[in-house]
């Protein structure tokens, strides 16, 4: 195609951190620009953003339904796909919308704020024939598919034991009764659903699992605990998991945990070898052997690339020049982007550029945040839900 995928924005105004990372990494690889967006739900503030990003004012819009209608109405000129980086509640109505309307989706996550928005969501998606990507962005770090693709090709043999927590010490205070935004919305529960910090970076830590192992989890033991006085929903989270396969694993996700910062780290124990990763420090994966050194595999060499072709496709400069966040990021749009233009051009899509999380994952990160709630109410172990 002689031109740019045209991107519009639902989200990211001034002071939004997540809307930012997007739109840097979406044009990180200059197959994608910026060309629309509702910013704000207070239409000033929408256009502040879009004067920033020097788009034109015909494009910046005051709301997300204005935005349908007038993008649809521009026929071949229109947005090729709309991100949505809102808060939770508004992900399900503005997907739906978009899809329903026409255009393709990329959705930052959790899918939805109740399990049965996701399955509609879901029905809805896959009427449309549209393309649906949900943001879990630490699978598009390339160690994490150095991982998945050693699990996959049995180095490890039978998956034993799988350990993934995601720490945090950001909300250690009540700063979300201080006019701190990010704090505001995540602790309210009619924007960021039933659950707080599991649902938040629980789920991230869940979604990792999955992904590296290639084995869903099938029960759970949760407790929840709210420990900022005041506070509406969880402020941490510990689980006990069951495996497809008899694997078992452990998760914790805190962010009252004083001293952490994003501490996303994973260990995948197996009859014949371990895996070690750790999001902060994220061009090192450890692969452990009995009576033997440790190993560290590291990002960009060619040994990496001859092991994971899908960790060799998401490295972009040569090794030790480090590689991280706004690339995981990136790496996700890649695949997405490369979905999207073959797609345009009536082309069938490779393999290697499905790898990115769909609504399949959407609705399986809703069924986590569903069955972790209610595990930890009821206080006994439930099965996730037949999907």
């Amino acid at each position: 195609m002689k031109r740019k995928l045209r991107m519009g924005m639902v989200g990211g105004g001034p002071g939004a951190f997540i809307g930012e990372v997007h739109r840097k990494a979406a044009r990180l690889d200059g197959k994608i620009e910026i060309v629309a967006g509702a910013f704000d739900i207070i239409p000033e503030k929408s256009q502040q953003m879009g004067r920033e990003l020097c788009i034109s004012p015909e494009r910046t819009y005051n709301n997300y339904k204005e935005m349908i209608k007038k993008e649809k109405a521009l026929g071949d000129d229109a947005i090729d796909f709309v991100a949505i980086t809102t808060p939770n509640n508004w992900h399900f109505p503005i997907a739906k919308d978009f899809l329903e309307a026409g255009f393709n989706v990329m959705c930052e996550k959790p899918m939805t704020i109740t399990l049965a928005e996701a399955k509609k969501l879901r029905e809805i998606a896959k009427k449309s024939g549209k393309v649906f990507g949900l943001m879990h962005n630490y699978t598009g770090y390339p160690m994490v598919k150095l991982a998945r693709d050693m699990v996959k090709q049995g180095d490890l043999g039978k998956i034993y034991k799988v350990v993934v927590q995601y720490p945090q010490g950001w909300l250690i205070k009540p700063i979300e009764r201080e006019g701190q935004q990010q704090a505001a919305w995540r602790t309210d529960p009619k924007q960021s659903g039933a659950a707080g910090c599991i649902g938040d970076i629980g789920t991230h830590a869940a979604n990792l699992a999955e992904y590296i192992t290639g084995l869903k989890i099938t029960e759970i033991c949760a407790d929840l605990t709210t420990y900022v006085k005041g506070r509406l929903l969880d402020d941490d989270g510990n689980c006990l998991l069951h495996f497809e396969k008899g694997a078992k694993g452990i998760l914790h996700a805190s962010q009252v945990s004083i001293g952490e910062e994003n501490n996303l780290a994973i260990w995948v124990y197996g009859e014949k070898r371990s895996l070690e990763w750790h999001q902060e420090h994220p061009n090192y994966l450890y692969v452990k052997e009995i009576d033997a050194p440790v190993q560290i595999w590291r990002r960009g060499n060619n040994y990496v690339a001859k092991k994971s072709p899908a960790a060799a496709r998401c490295t972009r400069i040569p090794f030790g020049h480090p590689e991280a966040f706004l690339e995981a990021f990136a790496n996700n749009y890649l695949n997405f982007a490369d979905t999207l233009l073959c797609k345009i051009e009536g082309k069938k899509v490779p393999s290697e550029y499905l790898d990115f999380p769909s609504i399949e994952e959407g609705v399986r990160g809703m069924a986590f945040i569903d069955t972790v709630v209610k595990s930890s109410k009821l206080k006994k172990w439930l099965k996730m839900p037949q999907l």
